[in-house]
């Protein structure tokens, strides 16, 4: 399980850097929303969810929450390690993945297609953000 986690991440993380790259490119060049530009931030969105459910079945069978478990979440959150493993990659990403949706449904409802840009140019690079700033990368170079 860890293994598909680590691994559909590097498609999540470049799905999410194309679609947020298109949405800027799209909104500072004043171009047309097309199909391409909808089915890109469409399959990101899938993407992400399926990480997700993928993530959190990890969650609950990984040695961290096992750890967590025995030690307490006191404990936990004074060690660093553990603390990001346990409480700040999970919960920075269903932020993440809550600005992402929260990104597609306001572009469903903007009526110009920069509009449509915006939205997902600016809740699919919070989203990026977020991730990118937890994810556990010396644990996942050495996976």
């Amino acid at each position: 399980m860890k293994i598909i986690h680590s691994y559909w991440a590097y498609l999540v993380l470049a799905l999410l850097i194309i679609a947020t790259v298109n949405a800027i490119i799209g909104l500072t060049q004043n171009k047309e929303f097309k199909d391409k530009d909808l089915r890109i931030s469409l399959f990101t969105l899938i993407v992400t969810h399926i990480q997700l459910l993928i993530g959190l079945g990890w969650y609950f069978m990984s040695p961290s929450y096992k750890a967590l478990k025995e030690v307490g979440m006191g404990e936990a959150m004074g060690n660093s390690g553990l603390r990001l493993l346990t409480v700040e990659h999970p919960l920075m990403m269903i932020i993440a993945i809550i600005f992402i949706t929260i990104g597609w449904s306001k572009h469903k409802k903007q009526t110009t297609d920069k509009g449509k840009f915006k939205a997902i140019a600016i809740f699919y690079g919070l989203g990026l953000l977020f991730v990118l700033s937890r994810i556990p990368w010396t644990q996942w170079f050495n996976s």
